[in-house]
């Protein structure tokens, strides 16, 4: 049973940065992929960015250039390093994991493929 705890969010204001990070437990694999998930009040969720099992990152559209997905093997953690946030990234971030090799590349932004969830943490922008 894989476990992900996340931790880093806060409030910030616009402009501000923040960086994410998802402790991870129970893989039974070194392969895996995972990703940053993200729900703001009453809107549905929506992908953020993904790193696959080779590590090649991928990023939804309005994330990029703003957003840096990155992963520490050795400490099983995920990291999202957040810059110039803006009021609309205000959301319960949420992270997610999956054993093995597959997929690869833009897949990994589809939360149907994960089995694992983090509980969120919480990210306030205000202007």
């Amino acid at each position: 049973q894989v476990q992900l705890v996340e931790s880093g969010g806060g409030s910030v204001q616009a402009g501000g940065s923040l960086r994410l990070s998802c402790a991870a437990s129970g893989f039974t694999s070194s392969s895996r992929c995972m990703g940053w998930f993200r729900q703001g009040q009453g809107k549905e969720r929506e992908a953020v960015a993904g790193i696959d099992s080779f590590g090649r990152t991928s990023y939804a559209d309005s994330m990029k250039g703003r957003f840096t997905i990155s992963q520490d093997n050795a400490k099983n953690t995920l990291y999202l390093q957040m810059h110039n946030l803006k009021p609309e990234d205000t959301a319960l971030y949420y992270c997610a994991a999956r054993n093995g090799r597959r997929p690869y590349g833009l897949d990994t932004l589809n939360a149907l493929i994960y089995p694992w969830w983090g509980q969120g943490t919480q990210v306030t922008v205000s202007s």
